[in-house]
């Protein structure tokens, strides 16, 4: 069962249901050829670096942007794998790296479907979990794009 930590440390909640199998929604989450497919807030943006060693205690490098501006920059330690279930991870950004907080997902099998329940917390303050939850919103935006019926992605 999660616990919830929003007393002093907010967190971003957020659950989706996808017409493909958890395997498939598993990949999109980590396989780098799928990550940059989809991961960033920016419509126009682009993954320039997705390394993955996925097994716990392997680690992960995301960099992302629009070209022409800022360059995002995180990583961090897969901390549980349960292939097509549960992955959890820290995440900490290049620019703060004092500053990690935990994302949890649960892979879930939902009729023909999946459910993938995510959970981002232990920010630093209500302004990084604010910052967050803005470009997770993006983010969940193209891979729900990437894993709708219709893409040929999926």
């Amino acid at each position: 069962m999660e616990r919830s930590t929003t007393q002093d440390r907010p967190a971003v909640n957020i659950t989706r249901h996808y017409p493909v199998s958890p395997e498939k929604v598993w990949r999109a989450w980590t396989d780098p050829q799928a990550l940059v497919q989809w991961f960033g807030p920016d419509p126009a943006g682009v993954v320039s670096i997705a390394d993955v060693d996925l097994r716990v205690g392997g680690r992960y490098h995301i960099q992302f942007g629009v070209p022409g501006q800022e360059t995002h920059d995180v990583s961090g330690n897969y901390l549980e794998v349960e292939p097509h279930r549960r992955l959890v991870f820290d995440w900490c950004w290049k620019s703060t790296p004092e500053r990690v907080s935990l994302v949890s997902l649960a892979f879930k099998l939902s009729g023909a479907g999946t459910e993938l329940v995510f959970v981002h917390e232990r920010f630093f303050d209500q302004a990084a979990r604010d910052g967050h939850n803005q470009g997770w919103a993006g983010a969940f935006l193209k891979l729900d794009k990437l894993l709708a019926p219709a893409s040929s992605a999926a």
